[in-house]
C-alpha cells in the first residue's frame, strides 16, 4: 500500500526520493507526491504515475538536502491532488491560506481525525482535503514550539489508529521526524555518515544504503546530518540494531517479460528450488530452535490469512488433516478478532503473509495471544518484517521481490512451506515413516522441473485467453484439495481482468451455481485423477447438459477428452498430494493472458495494493 521515502542530506536527494518512489509503485497506488525544504515549502504531486512527477519536478526545479516523497493508495478522500501527499500546514486566522510549518506524509488511518479535525477548525485551521492525514500535520503545527521532536511526540500521544509518518519544518531545515505504530518504517543509515532515510519498504532505499534500522512498534525516530536518536513508545532512548540488507534494485528489472506478473509467474521454479534449497531431511527445527518442543505440545492447528495467503492456508488445511492427522482451523485474518471464538492454548497459531506487514493479519496474530495463544509460526517471504519478529518460529519462503499486485511466486512458495509444517508435525506426531519422508522428499526435489512442465503449456493457456477475454462472467470448480485452487484461480482472474468470477466445489454446483450457467459463462474445471475424479467427471456432465462450456485442466489418465464445448489442457503428470502447486500455474497464465487480451494494467489493477498495510 502507501509507501514513504525521506531524507536529510548535504546533496540533492530529491532524485533519491523519486527513485524510492519508483521502487515502491509495486505496492500499489492512485497519487504520489514529493515535497522539499527550499527557502520555504515547496511540493509537486501528481494524481499520474511517477514517471509524471518526475517531469513536474524537473520543470520546477526542485532541489534540496531535506524532502518527504509519497505513493497514495486513497482511504479518506479521491484520488486527487487535493487529497495526495505531502500535505502542508496552513497559517491561521489572516494567514490561513498560506503555507504554514510543517510538512508531512503519512501511511495508515486515524480513526479519531473527525474529533481532532473539529478541534482544530474551531483553532482557525482551514483543511483543503478530505484526508484524516491532513489532521496529523495541521495538529503538528498547532503543538509546534520550536522543536519538531517534540511536536510529534504530543502529536502522536493525540492519535488512535495506525499510521507511519515522516515530517519535517520549514524552520528547522535539517531535520526530519517520524514516528511508527501499526504500519512499517525504516530508517536507513547514509553510507557516508552525512545523511540518513526514512522509508516505509528497504526496497526504496536499494543502492543508496544497505544499513537498515527497523523502527519497533510505537518508535520515534528524530534525523539529523549524520546523526539520528529513537524513542520508544513510553518516549525513552532506545538503540535498535543496525541491519546489512540486500535489498537489491535488479530484483525489479523487468527484463525480457511483458509485465511483471509473466516474470514472476515464469520465476515459480527458481522460487520453489529456493525456498527447498538445502533440505535433506524432515525436521521441526526447520522452523525454528523452539519448534520440537512447541510441535510435541500443540494439538491443533489455527491458520490466519488474508487473500491469496487465506487459499494457501485452505488447502494446507488438508495435508495437515490428511497427513499429520492435526485439526485444522482456517480463519479470514480480518473477520476472526471481530468475532467470539474459543481459545486453545495448545493451538499452533501460524500466520501467512508475503509481507509480514499485512495489517489485518497482524492484527489478528495479536488478538489470539492477548487469548492465551502463544505458540506461534509464521509463514513468510520477508525476514526482517514485524510478522517474523512477532512470531516465535518462521519459516522464510524465498520468492524473491514480487512487483505484480496478483501473487503469484509467493503463493506457490507459501504452499511448498506448508507442506514441508505438514511433513515436520507429521514426523512429531509419528505419523511419516521413513519411507513416507523420502517418497515427499523425492517429490518435493521434482517441483522445479515439474513447474518448468507446466510452464510449457502456455500457447494452450494463450488459446482459451482468447475465448474468455469475450466473457464478463467465469466459474470455477474443484474438490477436495483442489477447491482452494479454483478459488485462486477465480480470484485471480477478476483481480486483473475485472471479469466476475466466482469458485465453488463442484459437489456444490447442483446447489445453486448451477443455475447460472450458460453458453456465455465458461466453467473452469481443476481435474487430478485422484479419488474425486469420477464424481467430478459427473458434475461436468451437469455443466454440459445445460449447455455450458467447459475448460478442463486435467492429468493425463484422467480418461477426459476434449470435444464440442469441452476444451482439455492435458497437465503432463500426476503430482499427487503436491498438485495444488502445479495446477495453479494454468490458472496463473489464464488470467494473465485474459488480461493482457482485454487491455487492463495487469500489473496495477485498479483499486489494489500489494501491501495492504491498513485495516
Amino acid at each position: 500500500m502507501c509507501g514513504i521515502v525521506a531524507s536529510v542530506s548535504t546533496r540533492n536527494i530529491v532524485p533519491i526520493l523519486v527513485q524510492g518512489l519508483q521502487r515502491l509503485e509495486y505496492r500499489g497506488y492512485d497519487s504520489c507526491g514529493v515535497a522539499i525544504y527550499a527557502d520555504g515549502l515547496k511540493r509537486a504531486r501528481s494524481t499520474s504515475r511517477v514517471t509524471e512527477l518526475m517531469e513536474q519536478v524537473s520543470s520546477d526545479k526542485l532541489e534540496s538536502g531535506t524532502g518527504i516523497a509519497h505513493t497514495r493508495w486513497a482511504t479518506h478522500g479521491a484520488p486527487a491532488v487535493h487529497n495526495a501527499h505531502p500535505h502542508f500546514s496552513h497559517g491561521t486566522g489572516e494567514a490561513a491560506n498560506k503555507p504554514g510549518k510543517v510538512a508531512l506524509v503519512h501511511n495508515g488511518i486515524i480513526e479519531n481525525h473527525d474529533e481532532l479535525r473539529a478541534a482544530l477548525q474551531a483553532k482557525g485551521y482551514v483543511f483543503s482535503s478530505q484526508t484524516d492525514t491532513e489532521v496529523i500535520v495541521h495538529l503538528m503545527d498547532s503543538l509546534y514550539d520550536g522543536d519538531l521532536f517534540e511536536a510529534l511526540k504530543a502529536a502522536t500521544r493525540q492519535l488512535h489508529g495506525a499510521y507511519a509518518i515522516a515530517a519535517f519544518c520549514k524552520d528547522e531545515p535539517h531535520r526530519v521526524v517520524g514516528a511508527r505504530a501499526g504500519s512499517p518504517l525504516i530508517l536507513g543509515v547514509g553510507k557516508d555518515k552525512t545523511e540518513n532515510f526514512l522509508a516505509s519498504d528497504a526496497m526504496a532505499l536499494a543502492g543508496v544504503t544497505d544499513q537498515i534500522l527497523y523502527l519497533e512498534e510505537g518508535d520515534l525516530v528524530d534525523m539529523q546530518l549524520g546523526k539520528y536518536w529513537v524513542i520508544d513508545r513510553e518516549h525513552k532512548a532506545v538503540q535498535r540494531e543496525v541491519k546489512t540488507v540486500q535489498a537489491h534494485s535488479g530484483a525489479a528489472e523487468l527484463g525480457p517479460y511483458r509485465h511483471y506478473m509473466q516474470k514472476e509467474i515464469f520465476e515459480q521454479p527458481r522460487a520453489i528450488g529456493d525456498t527447498l534449497e538445502g533440505i535433506t531431511g524432515i525436521t521441526p527445527e526447520l522452523f525454528g530452535d523452539e519448534a520440537f518442543r512447541v510441535f510435541k505440545d500443540i494439538d491443533s492447528v489455527l491458520i490466519l490469512a488474508c487473500g491469496t495467503s487465506y487459499y494457501s492456508g485452505c488447502a494446507a488445511k488438508y495435508w495437515l488433516e490428511s497427513i499429520a492427522g492435526i485439526p485444522t482451523q482456517v480463519e479470514v485474518a480480518s473477520e476472526y478478532r471481530y468475532r467470539t471464538s474459543v481459545p486453545n492454548p495448545r493451538s499452533l497459531v501460524v500466520t501467512i503473509t508475503q509481507s509480514g506487514e499485512t495489517a489485518d493479519t497482524l492484527a489478528a496474530l495479536r488478538h489470539a495471544q492477548s487469548l492465551g495463544m502463544t505458540q506461534t509460526l509464521t509463514i513468510c517471504n520477508v525476514s526482517t518484517s514485524a510478522m517474523v519478529r512477532e512470531c516465535k518460529l518462521a519459516y522464510i519462503t524465498r520468492a524473491g521481490v514480487e512487483i505484480g499486485v496478483a501473487s503469484t511466486k509467493a503463493f506457490t512458495t507459501q504452499l511448498a512451506a506448508l507442506f514441508l509444517l505438514t511433513l515436520a508435525l507429521a514426523q512429531s506426531k509419528g505419523k511419516l515413516s521413513d519411507e513416507e519422508e523420502a517418497t515427499h522428499l523425492k517429490a518435493m526435489r521434482h517441483l522445479p522441473a515439474a513447474l518448468q512442465a507446466v510452464l510449457a503449456l502456455e500457447p494452450q493457456v494463450i488459446a482459451w485467453a482468447e475465448d474468455f477475454a469475450k466473457m464478463e462472467n467465469a466459474l470455477f470448480l474443484g474438490r477436495g484439495l483442489h477447491y482452494p485452487i479454483a478459488l485462486e484461480g477465480a480470484l485471480k482472474l477478476k483481480e486483473i481482468s475485472y471479469i466476475h468470477a466466482e469458485a465453488y466445489p463442484a459437489g456444490e454446483l447442483k446447489h445453486g451455481p448451477l443455475a447460472l450457467v450458460t453458453s456465455a459463462m465458461p466453467v473452469v474445471t481443476v481435474a487430478p485423477n485422484d479419488s474425486l475424479v469420477e464424481k467430478l467427471k459427473s458434475n461436468m456432465q451437469e455443466v454440459r447438459a445445460r449447455g455450458g462450456v467447459l475448460y478442463v485442466l486435467a492429468d493425463a489418465d484422467t480418461k477426459i477428452a476434449s470435444g464440442d464445448g469441452l476444451h482439455v489442457i492435458r497437465m503432463p503428470e500426476h503430482y499427487g498430494a503436491l498438485s495444488p502447486l502445479l495446477h495453479v500455474v494454468p490458472l496463473q497464465l489464464l488470467a494473465y493472458h485474459t488480461a493482457v487480451a482485454r487491455g487492463t494494467d495487469v500489473d496495477k489493477p485498479r483499486n489494489l495494493a500489494k501491501s495492504v498495510t491498513v485495516e
